[in-house]
Parts: C-alpha cells; sequence; structure tokens
C-alpha cells in the first residue's frame, strides 16, 4: 500500500544543527560516564550525582532523539517544543555542574596514589564531560526564541530562567540541609518558606507549560504568571535582607566565619553559599519580569 501521509521516518532530526548537537550529546555522555564506570571511579555523593546526571542526560537524550526521528512525539499529550526546550536548559545546567565537580573532587596531577591509568581515565572523563555541557548549551543557543518569532514558552528568556531559578533554588536547599542553622530565628524560616513557596510555583508553571496546560480557557495562566513572578521579586528582596542580617549580624550571627569551624561542615559557609545565591535567584527573578510581560505564551508547539 502506497503511504500518503509522508515518510514516517524524519531524517532532518539527525541532519538538523539541532539534530547533530544531540547526536553529539549522546557520544560524549555515553564515553563519560564509560570511562568513569570502566576505569575512572567515583565515589561518595559528589560521584554519585556526576554519574546521575551523565546517565540520566544520555537517557533523556535517547528518547528525545528516537521521537524526533521516528516522529512518535506527535503521539505524546505533551508541547513537544516546551519539553525539549526545558531539558536542554536543565541538562545544561546539570552537566556544567558535574563538569566542575568531577575533576575538582577525582582528578589530580600525579600518579599516586590512584596509578597513572586511573588519573588518564579520569583526566579524558572530565574533558568529555566539559564537551557534553558544550553540546547541551549549543542546543539551547540553537533553539532559543528569536525576536519576532513564534516559539514554545520555554524557549524564551522568560522560560529558560524559570529553570534556572528552579536550579538555583536547589542549589539554596542543599546548602541549608547541610547544618546552616536556620531554625534559630523566625526570620530564617520566613527565608527557607520563600525559598520554598517560589520553587514549587516555578515548577508548576514548567509543568504547565511542557503539558501544554497553558491555554486553558477559565483560567488566564498568562497574566498570573506575570503577577507570581512580581510577587516573587518581592519575597526573594525581602529574604536578600532578613537572611544577611541574621547570619552576618554580630547581633545574631557571626560577621567572619569562625576560625575553629571545620571545612565542609561549618554552618557559616552554608549560610553564606545561601546568601550569594538569594542575590542570584532575586535578579533572575528580576530579569524574568522584565521579559515576561513581552512574550505570549504558546502552548501547542
Amino acid at each position: 500500500m502506497e503511504s500518503t501521509g509522508g515518510p514516517y521516518l524524519n531524517t532532518a532530526a539527525v541532519t538538523a544543527p539541532v539534530g547533530i548537537a544531540r547526536l553529539l550529546q549522546m557520544t560524549f555522555g555515553c564515553t563519560t560516564f564509560s570511562l568513569v564506570a570502566h576505569q575512572g571511579g567515583f565515589s561518595a555523593a559528589y560521584g554519585t550525582f556526576c554519574m546521575f546526571v551523565w546517565t540520566f542526560c544520555f537517557a533523556i537524550t535517547v528518547f528525545i532523539l528516537t521521537c524526533e526521528f521516528t516522529r512518535l512525539h506527535s503521539c505524546l499529550s505533551i508541547s513537544w517544543g516546551n519539553f525539549t526546550a526545558a531539558f536542554a536548559m536543565l541538562a545544561t545546567l546539570m552537566s556544567v555542574t558535574a563538569a566542575v565537580i568531577y575533576p575538582l573532587y577525582f582528578v589530580q596531577l600525579g600518579c599516586y596514589p590512584i596509578g597513572c591509568e586511573v588519573r588518564d581515565f579520569r583526566i579524558a572523563a572530565s574533558v568529555f564531560a566539559g564537551l557534553l555541557f558544550v553540546a547541551y548549551a549549543a542546543e539551547v543557543f540553537l533553539t532559543r526564541a528569536k525576536p519576532g518569532q513564534v516559539a514554545s514558552y520555554m524557549a524564551t528568556v522568560s522560560g529558560l530562567l524559570k529553570i534556572v531559578q528552579a536550579f538555583v533554588a536547589c542549589i539554596i536547599f542543599g546548602a541549608l540541609v547541610n547544618d546552616s542553622e536556620y531554625g534559630k530565628y523566625v526570620a530564617m524560616q520566613w527565608c527557607v518558606a520563600v525559598y520554598s513557596f517560589c520553587f514549587v510555583v516555578t515548577v508548576v508553571v514548567v509543568a504547565f507549560s511542557v503539558t501544554g496546560k497553558t491555554a486553558l480557557p477559565w483560567f488566564p495562566f498568562e497574566r498570573s504568571v506575570v503577577i507570581y513572578t512580581f510577587g516573587a521579586v518581592l519575597l526573594y528582596v525581602s529574604a536578600a535582607v532578613i537572611w544577611p542580617v541574621f547570619c552576618f549580624d554580630s547581633k545574631y550571627g557571626s560577621p567572619r566565619r569562625p576560625g575553629l569551624c571545620a571545612k565542609g561542615k561549618c554552618p557559616w559557609d552554608s549560610q553564606l553559599v545561601i546568601a550569594i545565591f538569594t542575590y542570584v535567584n532575586l535578579l533572575l527573578y528580576v530579569v524574568d519580569l522584565a521579559y515576561s510581560q513581552r512574550i505570549r505564551f504558546v502552548s501547542h508547539l
């Protein structure tokens, strides 16, 4: 029988610039975790995180490329453009984190005590981890919304910033649970509530976009996102003022790092990380607010 619906396989999925970037992602990702698993080795939570990043990103990239090549993504009840744009940004952030952490904790110039072969494998894995980050960043660059172009929300600056905001919030949460002593004052607990609320709502916005539920007739999603972003700016402003005061003011905390504080287990270090990334997320929400007023949501791409 003759097909009237065109070719079943989409060759552009592997020949277009975005497709080539995804093929490179698969290659670099597989090479990286294979080198580490075969001889490089990993240990502790840092190494486990890196291996999770590489295997997770590889698996999702294979899934995306397979769906694009076979056109099966048209059978999925999600906004494919929003899904791929959101994953590309998330994978970029995760891969750059792993590309920094792995060599920082596992690579050394000398051969002792791990041996020269293990050292060489770890150096090679670090190089391919860096190339993996470049490949994912290239996809974000290629698929981002251009001025005047009709694109998925997650491909716009505002949509990409949502992923970065959630990622930064995860860093804040990691520092919070690392003995940050946030329970000492109610004001510090307010800051934790701010981080948690903004993270949850940001994830909900991403989830609605990926599932294509932004065009519900009974819910002004576009306006709600702008209002939420404005509220998040105000909440983060309060946290940006309160957290440093109750951590680094001499009346409540310590302006300087205590001399007897153990490295890696010092509450002051965690408080400093939280303060820095609070300001980072505040800046991200301010930029997001500026961009979110100038875009239109597209849920069906």
